[in-house]
């Protein structure tokens, strides 16, 4: 929603209400996303993981930041997917084609993990 004062700054209240609405979405996500909750425990499995293995600041926050980052965008497909289904479920190729992209980017950010583990602990291991 755009702000009501224009490029005013946020006050204390306006920022407690973006955190409220911030915590419906990921409570809406992990009702009806089974994606986003399988991603969620694979989070809470590899962060630890990837704050042990890492080395110094720089390869902790690429191994968690990519997990963030995958989850991030699974709560920005299922928008697009919501809204779509808002106005029904006929097929229509934009509509198709808006979820195969928004599923594709999901994938991107897939392989950008499976990239960053594989470069930050290949080194190590190899």
């Amino acid at each position: 929603m755009a702000d009501q004062e224009g490029n005013l700054p946020r006050g204390p209240r306006r920022i407690f209400q973006a955190a409220v609405w911030s915590y419906q979405g990921l409570r809406a996500a992990w009702r009806h996303e089974s994606s986003f909750r399988l991603e969620v425990w694979l989070f809470v499995v590899l962060a630890p993981l990837g704050l042990w293995l890492g080395h110094g600041a720089l390869e902790r926050a690429l191994l968690v930041g990519s997990l963030l980052l995958v989850m991030a965008m699974e709560l920005l497909n299922s928008a697009i997917e919501a809204v779509i289904e808002r106005y029904g479920p006929e097929h229509h190729e934009l509509a198709g084609r808006a979820k195969d992209m928004g599923s594709a980017a999901v994938f991107v950010l897939m392989m950008n993990v499976l990239l960053c583990w594989g470069l930050v602990l290949g080194e190590r291991f190899l």
